[in-house]
C-alpha cells in the first residue's frame, strides 16, 4: 500500500495525543524505583511498563496499527505498518530524578521510518515529524539543518565502560572520542539515545553517536533528523536501517567529518 500523506498526518495527530496523556503519569513517576533486571546494569521501572501497557492500548485502538515496545515486544518489525515504542528512554537518568529522560515513538512503513514522536516532559520539548515535511517542535516547524562543520558542533556519545569487550568494545568508544575531541571540545553525554539524535535534528547537536542496535533508541529519531534534512547511517557509512548495529546521525557536512574520525580508528574487532 502506498503512503498516504494525509492518512500519516493523522495518526501522527492521533500518536500525539495519546503521549501527551501519557506525560503526566511520566513526570509522576520521577525518581522510580528498579522493578525488572534486564541485560548487564539496566533495569526497567514500574513506570516503563504501565506507560508502554497504555500507550500500546490506545494506539491498538486509535489507529488500528500494531506496537513494537521496548518491554514487552509486541508486533512484528516485518509489518506493514508498526509502531515502535521507548516507554522511558533514559531510564537510569529518569530513576536519579534527571530530566534527560523521553518517550520515543516512531512509525515503520515497511522498515522504512516514516514518522517520529520524542516527548521529553520534563523540559516542554515535543518534537514531531513525517516524511516528506519538516521537523516540529510543539508546532512550531523547525528550520533545515544547514551544512555545517565538526569543529562548531556539540556531538552527543553514549555511555560506555572501557573495559567492555562487546560490538563496540570500550576501548574502541574511548579512543573515537579522543578523536572527536581534537576537533570538537564539545562532546556530550546525556545518557538518551533517542534525545540526541531528536538535538541532531532540532540543530541542537551537531552529531550523535549510537553504538547501540535497539530499533526502539532509533527509530522515532532517525525520522526527525531525515526530515531535517540531517543524514543517519550506520557507523561504517551504510544507510540506516532497523536492522543496522549502530547509528550516526549529523547535519550535512559534520557527517562526512564524522565518518572520517570513525574510519581513521579502525575496526572495532581490532579493540578486543
Amino acid at each position: 500500500m502506498a503512503l498516504d500523506s494525509d492518512q500519516l498526518a493523522g495518526w501522527l495527530q492521533t500518536a500525539a495525543g495519546v503521549l501527551d496523556g501519557a506525560s503526566d503519569q511520566f513526570i509522576a513517576g520521577h525518581r522510580a524505583d528498579s522493578a525488572v533486571a534486564k541485560k548487564g546494569n539496566d533495569f526497567a521501572t514500574e513506570i516503563d511498563l504501565a506507560i508502554e501497557r497504555r500507550v500500546v492500548a490506545e494506539l491498538n485502538r486509535l489507529t488500528g496499527i500494531g506496537v513494537h515496545g521496548e518491554e514487552f515486544g509486541g508486533e512484528s518489525l516485518d509489518s506493514e505498518y508498526v509502531w515502535v515504542l521507548d516507554p522511558i528512554d533514559g531510564t537510569f537518568n529518569y530513576a536519579a530524578g534527571s530530566p534527560m529522560a523521553a518517550i520515543l515513538l516512531g512509525l515503520l512503513h515497511n522498515g522504512e521510518p516514516v514518522a517520529g514522536l520524542t516527548w521529553l516532559p520534563f523540559v516542554g520539548q515535543r518534537y514531531t515529524a513525517m516524511a516528506g515535511f519538516p521537523m516540529q517542535d510543539n508546532g512550531v516547524t523547525l528550520p533545515a539543518l544547514e551544512p555545517s562543520t565538526l569543529a562548531e558542533s556539540m556531538v552527543g556519545i553514549q555511555t560506555y565502560n572501557i573495559d567492555s569487550r562487546g560490538t563496540f568494545p570500550g576501548r574502541y568508544r574511548s579512543t573515537v572520542l579522543e578523536n572527536i575531541s581534537r576537533v570538537s571540545s564539545r562532546v556530550r553525554m546525556h545518557g538518551a539515545t533517542g534525545i540526541d539524535l531528536a538535538y541532531v535534528g532540532a540543530g541542537i547537536l551537531g552529531a550523535a553517536i549510537s553504538f547501540g542496535h535497539h530499533i526502539w533508541d532509533h527509530a522515532a529519531g532517525v525520522a526527525l533528523v531525515r526530515s531535517a534534512g540531517g543524514i543517519v547511517t550506520d557507523l561504517a557509512g551504510q544507510e540506516w536501517t532497523p536492522e543496522s548495529r549502530s547509528a550516526l546521525a549529523a547535519a550535512p557536512g559534520v557527517h562526512a567529518e564524522m565518518l572520517e574520525i570513525l574510519r581513521s580508528v579502525g575496526n572495532p574487532e581490532d579493540y578486543l
